[in-house]
């Protein structure tokens, strides 16, 4: 793997983590139920989509971290996975 590569592919885990980190932070702070009552009624009320872009926000801030400290092929990880949870978004609403 190529060290560019290398650096893309970290910044889409760091993506990943990000909106991961994102959904249980929304999950469990800000839902009225708790955890796995919120997953029920995301499934009941097809909700997926509405939390994946919420849970995505943490990935701007990472995205800005990584182009302030100039490292931007991790930039472009981020991006990239971002562009990503959008078309799985974008599915899931079509579903």
């Amino acid at each position: 793997m190529g060290s560019v590569t290398k650096e893309v592919f970290i910044g889409i885990l760091i993506s990943i983590i990000a909106t991961l980190s994102g959904a249980f932070i929304y999950i469990e702070f800000f839902s009225q139920y708790g955890f796995q009552e919120t997953l029920q009624v995301m499934k009941s009320q097809d909700l997926y989509g509405k939390v994946l872009t919420l849970a995505a926000i943490p990935n701007l801030f990472v995205f800005f971290v990584f182009i302030k400290k100039k490292q931007d092929y991790r930039a472009r990880g981020v991006l990239l996975a971002t562009i990503l949870i959008a078309f799985a978004t974008f599915v899931l609403k079509l579903i």
